[in-house]
């Protein structure tokens, strides 16, 4: 077998569908097998997956096991020469896999390959290429000077901000949302270290890889990754498992160096997640106060992308949903163009809603990719689900 896709799921059902109809076109002539780990959910998505999907191998956890663990069930279960390991709010275009495959088949010394992954407005995801955080590196990432001078090859090396976008090249550390590992290297390494609950596991995986000589890529074929949708990042636990994943990291790989290069390291993780915390309870007080309103709740205008056919069915969940709607005539033009000809909504946020029946995901990512505006971001109607899914939520 060719490729073994592993998603884990936590109470994202309509995400993960999203991610697996994706795949079923990327992985068209692909002789691979999709697993699906659900950590446990309480929104029904086993049975919603197994009735929709019968040809992934969903498994059913007693509890939430975190994501490495989740991962290396599936693992231990593949035959495949590759492995693809995958966030569910993810969608893959549908060149991208097999572009993957090809490129890791002419590099032999290549044991894992990321992707040019993208936010729902185009924005290109800085941790799509990443350097090692060893201690210099990390501090320079805490202290803010890796945003300060992004393209510095020292003080901006955690997320190799000088590399070009649309080249392949050697990195360091993938990104676990979207992760290609050749199965003998993973053999060689060991799987995920089940000691990260979640976050941090890819970089420990990503430099086990280089540790034992293998080059890591990143390749720019684009995969939207709407980020987040699995986790809570407004809350404590977000706070300390995230911070509490790079000090698991750097105690595991460079406890060895000296206490008083260690203290600092370690006060400026721990600031961090201060800061970060304060910062999550002072929006939230905001909030109540009703002085701020967080993008992702402002409301949208939703324009709509969708075959004649479609039209009833999108205005029904517009309506039922309360939402601003318009809807655009799909002619020769608007499908070679896109949204990009066309007169939109302004001064209010933009969801494009493309119809997956009449685009293809790579048409409608290259286009957001190439066209990026902060005030647009892409949405999918699903005719075989009659949902409309977007980075805000879910509509039907």
């Amino acid at each position: 077998m060719k490729l073994n896709v592993v998603i884990v799921n936590y109470n994202v059902k309509y995400y993960v569908a999203q991610c697996l109809t994706s795949l079923q076109r990327a992985l068209k002539g692909i002789d691979a097998e999709v697993w699906v780990v659900d950590n446990h959910s309480a929104d029904g998505s086993v049975d919603y997956l197994r009735a929709r999907f019968p040809q992934v191998h969903v498994v059913a956890c007693k509890h939430n096991l975190g994501f490495a663990r989740a991962n290396n069930i599936a693992l231990r279960n593949g035959q495949s020469e590759y492995v693809l390991l995958l966030n569910p709010d993810t969608v893959v275009s549908e060149n991208s896999i097999a572009e993957a495959l090809r490129f890791m088949d002419a590099h032999p010394k290549a044991g894992g390959l990321g992707v040019r992954m993208m936010n729902a407005a185009g924005a290109d995801a800085r941790e799509s290429r990443r350097g090692l955080p060893d201690p210099l590196t990390a501090f320079y990432k805490m202290t803010g000077l890796c945003a300060r001078f992004p393209s510095n090859h020292v003080l901006g090396h955690y997320y190799m901000g000088w590399l070009p976008w649309n080249e392949a090249s050697q990195i360091e550390v993938i990104s676990g949302a979207c992760f290609m590992l050749r199965r003998s290297a993973l053999t060689e390494i060991g799987l995920l270290d089940e000691d990260f609950f979640m976050y941090g596991e890819d970089i420990d995986l990503s430099y086990r890889l280089l540790k034992k000589g293998y080059e890591n890529w990143y390749l720019p074929v684009r995969v939207l990754h709407y980020k987040g949708e699995s986790t809570q990042k407004s809350s404590f636990r977000y706070v300390h498992v995230f911070y509490e994943a790079m000090l698991i990291f750097f105690r595991k790989h460079y406890g060895h160096m000296s206490f008083l290069l260690g203290i600092p390291i370690k006060t400026a993780i721990y600031v961090k997640a201060f800061i970060a915390f304060s910062g999550m309870q002072m929006l939230r007080l905001r909030k109540s106060l009703g002085f701020f309103t967080p993008y992702h709740e402002e409301e949208l205008s939703y324009c709509f992308l969708v075959a004649d056919a479609a039209r009833p069915e999108c205005e029904r969940i517009a309506m039922d949903n309360g939402v601003e709607a318009h809807f655009y005539a799909c002619d020769s033009k608007v499908l070679a163009n896109g949204h990009r000809d066309l007169a939109l909504p302004k001064g209010r946020k933009v969801c494009i809603v493309y119809d997956n029946s009449l685009f293809s995901y790579g048409k409608a990512l290259d286009i957001f990719g190439s066209y990026y505006q902060p005030n647009i971001e892409v949405g999918f109607y699903d005719s075989s689900t009659q949902m409309v899914i977007t980075q805000q939520g879910i509509l039907k």
